[in-house]
């Protein structure tokens, strides 16, 4: 039993490196679309130019954000949820809880998601393709994989929330 409180420690302390590093990595983008809206503006009104390249890197920048920050974002329990009841239990209910809801609904969604993206983000690659727009981004193909990649980082982040609240349970009984 020792053992596998300490695997599943480690391998949880594994996924959480890799989704906080990613997330402090990411949180950078939301300033650079910041800057990146201010320089629209500011070209636009002062200088009467626009670019698309430029109007499309805010979506990009947004969607990598949420989407690659959705991981961190579980990792510091940052989502919204209904605390009517949840705030009134003890630890052991809140782990119950936060080990079932991840096991019957963020696993099973994220890997549906994962499964129903594959083929809409495989036939972008197949055909690299780029913005329908003149002037605009050429990568729509790597924004895509982040439906791929959003779910992944959900899973692993999950499988660590799992480990954690099944080693608070088991190690609250043999620790």
């Amino acid at each position: 039993m020792r053992s596998f409180l300490n695997l599943s420690q480690h391998t949880a302390h594994c996924i959480n490196i890799l989704n906080e590093q990613l997330g402090r990595l990411i949180s950078w983008l939301s300033l650079l679309m910041v800057l990146v809206v201010f320089a629209i503006v500011v070209l636009r009104y002062l200088f009467d130019i626009s670019w698309v390249m430029m109007q499309e890197s805010v979506v990009y920048l947004h969607s990598l954000l949420f989407m690659l920050g959705a991981a961190y974002t579980l990792k510091h329990d940052g989502h919204v949820r209904v605390d009517i009841i949840y705030q009134r239990c003890n630890d052991r209910s809140k782990a119950w809880i936060d080990l079932l809801g991840t096991v019957f609904l963020l696993i099973p969604v994220a890997t549906f998601i994962t499964w129903a993206s594959w083929e809409y983000v495989a036939d972008s690659w197949d055909i690299l393709e780029s913005s329908r727009n003149s002037g605009g981004l050429p990568l729509v193909y790597v924004l895509k994989s982040c439906l791929i990649l959003m779910p992944v980082l959900l899973i692993l982040q999950g499988v660590a929330l799992v480990l954690t609240k099944m080693n608070d349970l088991l190690g609250a009984k043999h620790g």
